[in-house]
């Protein structure tokens, strides 16, 4: 015989309740089966609802059972035509009569005992099953009610009673002997109610959490059942919860202890007690969709079945952690059996223990409700040690979760605690608390509660998904720059994701009029449409606050402005875990203490600040410095044409062509900044320069560059871009005579900065035919870095160092590089 058992959320409404009947129909042509089911979807909560109402004097209890009563009749219409819908509306008004009485007395006398609860609640499951075996029978499933206080019992512990199985077994094995003894025609097949039993004194009693997944199983161990099957509303168990972990995936097959230790921390599927019964027979337990009754679901056994590191990880949120200690606790035997026989008194679970080996502290994890009167009971069994001083007052610590990691595999791998606290650390989640157990099948941490989310996704991809980066992207920005980066995002996300390397979410972007965000990705594509037609207004504190709010896995945020009030914002954006990835030479050439800070801060978290594009666009300037450094070089000198715009402009400027109209040109390409004088006034080369300097350990404010400005003084200040190019042309004579200048030594211009000995330049320079920026065309830059490795033929770099599609693949390699770190880092703390 198979036992079926189906949940609430199969049976909440008539449609459910169909769906339901059509799974159980071909079951029963398989072989016998006995059916066990919970109350309808939402009773049990109802039935808490209205007893709280009534226990505090509300006589408005009596209208909310009303409406229940009429839930529970309306299936009744729904299902069963007029001429079966008598009986049954007679049992179920009787029902609702005894249970109003019940409340009643609880509305007068302003009690509400364990007790009582358990009798109210059993109203659930008692109506639900009624209803239902007159359901099945009218659908040609000969069913009979059965009640299960008729068949469990146990002790008197109301809301958690502890089943007597000596007794309830010899109750179940006769009841289906029976069964099977009687002629074929006759037999109906057994529609029992969970949840609920009696005590040996005839009081209705609950079992506890997930009752009827455990009446399932108690039945199913008795009568040593083929298979048990509980049908729910997912898949099977999965690896993560899927409202916080979109990417979770089914888990086909695993061990009772794994989805024991699972279920202990919150994975609601199945529970710790419904396990036992079977287990100890080794009936197989499969979890089951009923609304996708094809899926093969989870198959629970005494072995798992495939050979993942881990099978899922879980959680538990709202939990406080209770510390005592004190030097009067070290080397004295008793205080833990102390300090867990007073908390069991009142009945306070205990969720987690910590200890260290110095014996000085020990932390519990309990529910938060429980937290008060937990720090109650363990000051008054320890005053005394307190009184004298031997030991603290316990302390407690709000706004906790538990978080687990559970496999039958990680006892045989080592580094499994490396990886974990590794995925966790770079996503900057403090662990306040751990715990493991001997049989090193589960590792729990405590962590804050606003970084569960983040820690149960980081953990996933690094267990589950380690070959496959996740990138969250906040972006702010959408000029030139910005649309190429989106443009390239696009293109690349498929392939990527294609190749199984790498997923970029796009999940905030703003303007310097709006701001978006959506958790579950914003489409490259359309960013911009739907930043201007649904962002609301930009508020540059609130999108960094937003951000970080969200507080999701490995996120970047990258800028692609040139605001330097943005720049403000990173300190606290690396302080919260989020790497920044930008071409905005603003942070890095500001005042020396702030380009330092943002170094320690990033090192300090473990969060990545890369700025490849500050200098050379796409060209690999910093991280060629980078690596020599590293490798123990020194660099001696600097020289370097910093400035795509300023070296198209040099090398157009010939003969026949007047300035002014080479810098417009310039402009209509795109080369330039939206106001030409932003380039000719040198500061953006000086700003490079002053980076590359910094770069090579140098302690150098903007203040100690010596900048050539190229604009005429008539032509700063304030005016109109047109105003400014004809400004501009009545200087045209000068830069003429300064080409042909250099034309007759046969020489170029060329606008470079050179750093050496600390001393950074930055000017107009006529360059011979002998040095390697003579040949530099278009809009390429170059850097030459004389090192003591390099010192007879230095090293150079050269490349298109201008345009938005270039800086926007300079950014773009950026974010692969810090995927790639994280990679690294990943298989580094496995191996």
């Amino acid at each position: 015989m198979k036992i079926l058992k189906f949940g609430g959320s199969s049976i909440q409404d008539p449609e459910h309740i169909l769906r339901m009947v059509s799974i159980i129909k071909p079951a029963i042509m398989q072989g016998p089966v006995g059916l066990v089911f919970s109350a309808f979807g939402g009773v049990t909560d109802t039935l808490i609802t209205i007893s709280d109402i009534a226990f505090k004097g509300d006589p408005h209890f009596v209208k909310t059972l009303e409406k229940l009563e009429k839930r529970h009749i309306d299936i009744i219409k729904g299902l069963l035509k007029a001429n079966k819908q008598g009986a049954v509306l007679t049992k179920v008004k009787l029902l609702f009569n005894q249970l109003e009485d019940v409340l009643n007395g609880v509305y007068l006398v302003r009690e509400k005992t364990y007790r009582t609860m358990d009798y109210i609640l059993s109203f659930g499951e008692r109506l639900s099953n009624l209803i239902l075996a007159e359901v099945l029978d009218s659908r040609g499933i000969p069913a009979v009610y059965v009640d299960a206080r008729e068949l469990i019992l146990t002790d008197d512990t109301f809301s958690q009673a502890r089943v007597d199985f000596p007794k309830t077994d010899r109750k179940i094995r006769a009841y289906f002997k029976e069964l099977d003894n009687r002629k074929e025609l006759d037999s109906r097949v057994p529609v029992i109610t969970g949840f609920i039993a009696a005590s040996d004194s005839g009081y209705t009693t609950t079992l506890g959490r997930s009752g009827s997944d455990y009446t399932a199983s108690i039945i199913a161990g008795a009568i040593k059942a083929e298979s048990l099957e509980i049908w729910t509303d997912v898949d099977g168990v999965m690896t993560a919860d899927p409202r916080r972990v979109r990417r979770a995936f089914k888990v086909p097959s695993m061990s009772y202890a794994e989805a024991m230790e699972l279920s202990h921390f919150g994975a609601k599927v199945v529970f710790p007690a419904t396990m036992r019964p079977a287990m100890e027979k080794k009936i197989p337990i499969y979890i089951k969709n009923t609304l996708n009754p094809e899926n093969p679901g989870t198959l629970i056994t005494s072995k798992s079945l495939n050979g993942r590191l881990i099978k899922g990880i879980s959680s538990l949120d709202n939990i406080s952690l209770l510390s005592i200690q004190g030097a009067g606790m070290v080397g004295v035997v008793g205080v833990a059996m102390r300090l867990f026989t007073a908390l069991a008194r009142e009945r306070i679970n205990i969720i987690l223990i910590s200890q260290a080996s110095s014996e000085h502290s020990i932390c519990i994890a309990v529910e938060s409700g429980d937290a008060l009167r937990a720090k109650k009971m363990v000051e008054e069994e320890f005053r005394y040690e307190i009184k004298s001083g031997e030991m603290e007052k316990a302390r407690i610590e709000n706004e906790l979760a538990v978080v687990a990691i559970v496999g039958d595999r990680m006892q045989d791998t080592p580094g499994t605690s490396g990886r974990m606290f590794g995925a966790l650390g770079r996503n900057g989640i403090n662990v306040v608390a751990i715990a493991q157990g001997s049989s090193e099948r589960n590792i729990s941490v405590v962590v804050q509660k606003a970084d569960v989310s983040k820690a149960l996704n980081a953990l996933h991809e690094s267990f589950f998904l380690s070959d496959k980066k996740v990138l969250h992207l906040f972006m702010a920005g959408t000029g030139l720059i910005g649309k190429a980066l989106l443009k390239m995002i696009r293109k690349q996300f498929e392939a990527l994701a294609r190749e199984n390397l790498l997923e970029i979410h796009l999940v905030g972007i703003s303007n310097s009029r709006k701001m978006l965000f959506d958790e579950d990705r914003i489409n490259p594509s359309k960013a911009i449409d739907r930043l201007m037609d649904s962002g609301e207004t930009m508020d540059m504190k609130a999108f960094f606050s937003k951000m970080i709010s969200m507080n999701l896995s490995s996120s970047i945020f990258v800028d692609c402005t040139a605001s330097e009030a943005i720049t403000r914002h990173y300190q606290e954006t690396l302080e919260a875990n989020i790497s920044i990835v930008t071409p905005n030479k603003k942070a890095n050439s500001g005042p020396y203490k702030n380009y330092e800070a943002l170094r320690r801060t990033a090192f300090r978290k473990g969060s990545r600040f890369f700025y490849e594009t500050n200098v050379g666009a796409g060209l690999p300037v910093i991280s060629t410095l980078e690596d020599l450094m590293l490798s123990g070089d020194k660099v001696i000198r600097l020289e370097a044409v910093l400035s795509g715009t300023l070296n198209f402009i040099f090398s157009s400027f010939k003969a026949g062509k007047n300035f002014s109209e080479v810098v417009r040109e310039a402009r209509e390409k795109g080369y330039t900044e939206p106001d030409p004088r932003d380039d000719l006034n040198g500061m953006d080369v000086a700003r490079k320069i002053l980076i590359l300097a910094r770069e090579t350990g140098w302690r150098l404010e903007i203040k100690d560059v010596a900048i050539e400005n190229l604009v005429p003084k008539d032509c700063r200040g304030e005016m109109g871009i047109d105003d400014f190019f004809s400004n501009l042309s009545r200087h045209d004579a000068a830069f003429e005579t300064k080409r042909l200048e250099a034309e007759k030594s046969g020489k170029k211009l060329r606008y470079s900065a050179v750093f050496e000995n600390g001393k950074a330049v930055v000017g107009l320079k006529a360059i011979g035919d002998d040095h390697p920026f003579f040949n530099l065309n278009g809009s390429d830059n170059i850097l030459m870095i004389t090192t003591q490795r390099y010192l007879d033929l230095p090293m150079v770099i050269r490349g298109p160092g201008a345009g938005a599609e270039v800086t926007a693949a300079g950014v773009f390699a950026d974010i692969i590089r810090i995927r790639n770190y994280a990679r690294h880092e990943t298989y580094e703390s496995y191996i």
